[in-house]
């Protein structure tokens, strides 16, 4: 009897741990401090910073979503717990997979990228009434040319 016991607790310790999923949070951009880790620019302008917590912890952060791509696209996500984006009309952070882009070459963004970031399709569909862009998708963005002002 004891030891069914402890061997249920055992196997509810491992299912407990099993279920438990790691979270990767964002934390917050210091601009007196914060480089590119791209392109080596201080990040000044915090509502378009970017960054990607690796699965170890580590945060690395871009002052753009196109220097954050380009990580991505050099280092593949192997090591990436989560990526964020700040939202373009707000401070919050959005998940660059959850999020919804629109693209101009006219939209200043840090390193004239031109993509922005929104938390729902009609946040952007909204943004583009005043300010016409192309939309996209997460996985739009790993086959856009990311070249400064460039869109084929």
């Amino acid at each position: 009897m004891k030891l069914s016991r402890i061997l249920l607790v055992a196997i509810s310790i491992l299912f407990l741990a099993a279920c438990s999923e790691k979270t990767y949070e964002p934390r917050a951009v210091n601009p007196e401090t914060d480089v590119c880790q791209i392109c080596n620019m201080s990040i000044t302008h915090v509502d378009y910073a970017a960054q990607t917590v690796l699965k170890n912890g580590d945060p690395i952060v871009f002052d753009d979503l196109g220097c954050l791509m380009d990580y991505i696209l050099q280092n593949g996500e192997g090591d990436i717990g989560a990526s964020y984006i700040r939202a373009t009309n707000s401070s919050d952070w959005l998940n660059i997979k959850e999020a919804v882009y629109v693209y101009s070459k006219d939209y200043w963004t840090p390193m004239n990228y031109g993509v922005l970031a929104f938390s729902s399709q009609d946040e952007a569909e909204k943004y583009m009434n005043e300010e016409p862009g192309e939309l996209l998708q997460y996985d739009d963005l790993l086959t856009l040319n990311w070249g400064v002002h460039e869109h084929e």
